[in-house]
């Protein structure tokens, strides 16, 4: 019976390193991503709602003061939720024009 010798330079062991690697890389992906869900219900922070709506922190704070969007203030800590976040877009929503006719 012979056996090889594994290297890190030997293509099977450079082809499990890179599954590693890729493996890796979709966990941070995952964790950096994640968020919990509290009775039912995903709070997102400022960032990731400036993210989602590709909009600036200051325009955020300006949707606050308006009163555009709905938060929760704990503290310092401000939240939204996701529910509340669709619910405005889906009431803002300008269909096309050819809808209207």
């Amino acid at each position: 019976m012979k056996m090889d010798l594994l290297t890190n330079d030997t293509e099977e062991i450079i082809a499990y390193q890179e599954m590693i690697m890729q493996l890796k890389n979709h966990i941070e992906s995952i964790l950096k991503n994640y968020r919990p869900v509290m009775n039912g219900e995903i709070y997102l922070s400022s960032e990731d709602v400036c993210g989602l709506l590709h909009i600036s922190k200051r325009t955020l704070q300006q949707y606050r003061d308006d009163n555009i969007l709905p938060y929760i203030q704990i503290g310092g800590k401000i939240l939204y939720k996701e529910s509340d976040i669709m619910t405005v877009l889906e009431q803002n929503y300008v269909g096309d024009k050819t809808d209207r006719l």
